[in-house]
């Protein structure tokens, strides 16, 4: 095939690519990041579990694939979900508006637990009374409260304690408001972690901090509430972490509807095991409320509880009627979990259950909401920082190479419908570090005109005729485009394996970029100049910039 019918042919791919693009461009939208469209962003520490001196990366690779799990169950459309460093993990939910809520179920350990509720409450003096309905107990008020009640008792340790209640410290400022979220720490020092964020938006142990040593098996459990639509009660109980059940033991939970009521509740099965916890602990229910009612007593009043803990939250203390079942519940047919769900908080525990507890304790470092202002503020500047960049290099083109230089415009100008379209082909999230990688690879394609146009000065510099040194300029700069290209290729794959997701984004079209600028930099151009070598518009090296 001669230069020219290669030249033409590249031509008619190039103008052939341009209709496609225009018509990917046209037709497919565009996937914004959270950056860009706003939403929640999530950053959790992972812990070791009770019995784990440190987390492995299996357990925090697992943990990633539950969490996108949940996400992808609730919805969130172009979520990003990333290991970053040793132990930390980023969520990023674009379009989400409550940042809350999406840190509850998605951050949620998901760790349920059922007791028997009144052997294993804790009244003022750290006893419990099992004849008693609640343990003959009132749920006590404030959390600073509660965690001083627990401070008192004696470690209930065994085998039988969950991975919530190890030795564990809580931290107070001097108002009484929990530090860290409320979440407990394994030692006083961590409380107080420089990166654990202070309701004063401070770090670090200051004067009137409080700290409190809860012992092993000592478990603190917010009251549930019994209608979903008010906020959580402040009221707590102290319990001894003595389960009967765990939600390992669960299968098929699935949201449904009370047959008498029609109220929303979550169904589940059991598994072998659980049959025979869940039957054995019923019946001692049953048993217990039918000995202690006092005669004539309403059953309702005198009956016992099987309590269900998620996550040391109480979600319902459905009681066991000993009238209607004097031999407790065998579970055969399962159970169903009641106490003021909406249809939503149903799913979501059902959702929850379903998918499996995490792997590893998670601990919130930060949460911050991005609103959709700000995103949309952002994305305009992104695009006048890139409009900035493309006609500041095009001026340069222009002045320094006059007709090459109006070539390597035109190249850039069809470098953009192809980028673009490939973005929304793949898809790329486009984030603003996605920005900054295409405004980057703007440069890379116009370096790339430069090496070989500074070679096609020299050469007719030296003598040589227009096409001459059109020819000889492109094989002595090819090379040279290649190797930088390589580079700047090897350093986008190594930001895109070991960086965090943000930056990963910026790699991927850093590496995008430089592949397509090598086609429009290097092929169309020489295509063109090969076409136009012989043209009137480049008979005089002053047209080419290479006047003396």
């Amino acid at each position: 095939m001669s230069d020219r019918r290669r030249n033409l042919f590249i031509l008619l791919a190039v103008v052939g690519l341009i209709c496609a693009s225009v018509a990917v461009v046209a037709t497919k939208q565009t996937k914004l990041g959270l950056d860009l469209q706003g939403g929640v962003s999530l950053v959790y520490q992972g812990k070791a579990p009770k019995g784990q001196p440190t987390i492995t990366q299996d357990s925090i690779a697992r943990a990633v694939d539950i969490i996108r799990e949940r996400v992808d169950a609730l919805g969130v459309a172009e979520p990003q979900i990333a290991q970053s460093g040793k132990d930390l993990i980023e969520v990023s939910l674009p379009a989400v508006k409550n940042a809350e809520s999406a840190a509850q179920q998605v951050g949620t350990t998901a760790q349920m637990y059922f007791y028997d509720w009144e052997p294993n409450v804790l009244d003022q003096d750290c006893r419990t009374n099992a004849d008693q309905v609640n343990g003959g107990q009132t749920a006590i008020a404030g959390f600073i409260n509660a965690v001083k009640r627990a401070t008192k008792c004696d470690a209930q340790a065994d085998k039988n304690n969950t991975n919530a209640s190890g030795t564990r410290f809580y931290g107070f400022d001097k108002a009484g408001r929990p530090l860290n979220g409320g979440l407990p720490e394994t030692t006083e020092a961590k409380l107080f972690d420089p990166t654990t964020q202070r309701p004063d938006n401070k770090t670090g142990k200051q004067v009137g901090d409080q700290t409190f040593k809860v012992p092993e098996g000592i478990l603190i459990v917010r009251q549930e509430r019994s209608n979903p639509k008010l906020p959580k009660p402040d009221a707590w109980f102290v319990i001894k972490d003595n389960p009967v059940l765990s939600g390992t033991e669960i299968k098929n939970p699935e949201q449904n509807f009370d047959q008498t009521t029609n109220d929303p509740i979550v169904t589940m099965n059991f598994s072998d095991k659980g049959k025979k916890a869940f039957a054995a602990t019923t019946k001692a229910i049953a048993q217990r409320g039918a000995d202690n009612a006092l005669p004539g007593q309403n059953p309702v009043d005198a009956s016992h509880h099987f309590a269900i803990v998620l996550d040391n939250e109480l979600v319902s203390t459905p009681y066991i009627n000993f009238n209607e079942n004097p031999d407790g519940i065998d579970g055969s047919n399962g159970a169903q979990i009641s106490g003021g769900f909406t249809i939503q908080s149903a799913q979501d525990l059902a959702k929850f259950l379903k998918i499996g507890a995490l792997p590893i304790e998670l601990k919130p470092i930060s949460r911050s909401q991005v609103s959709a202002t700000l995103g949309k503020q952002a994305l305009d500047q992104g695009l006048v920082a890139g409009i900035a960049g493309f006609i500041v290099v095009a001026l340069f083109l222009l002045v320094f190479y006059r007709v090459l230089g109006l070539i390597a415009v035109g190249a850039l100008a069809v470098y953009a419908p192809y980028f673009f379209a490939l973005i929304k082909l793949i898809p790329i999230v486009m984030t603003l570090p996605g920005i900054a990688g295409l405004i980057l690879t703007l440069g890379v394609a116009a370096d790339a005109n430069i090496v070989i146009f500074e070679r096609v000065k020299e050469e007719i510099r030296g003598g040589r005729s227009i096409p001459a040194g059109i020819a000889t300029g492109y094989k002595k700069g090819f090379a040279t485009i290649l190797d930088a290209n390589i580079v700047t290729l090897l350093v986008a794959f190594i930001l895109f394996i070991l960086a965090t997701a943000v930056v990963k984004g910026f790699a991927f079209v850093l590496g995008i970029g430089t592949l397509v600028s090598l086609f429009t930099a290097v092929l169309a151009t020489q295509a063109v100049l090969g076409t136009l070598g012989r043209s009137r518009m480049m008979t005089h090296p002053a047209a080419l910039g290479a006047g003396e």
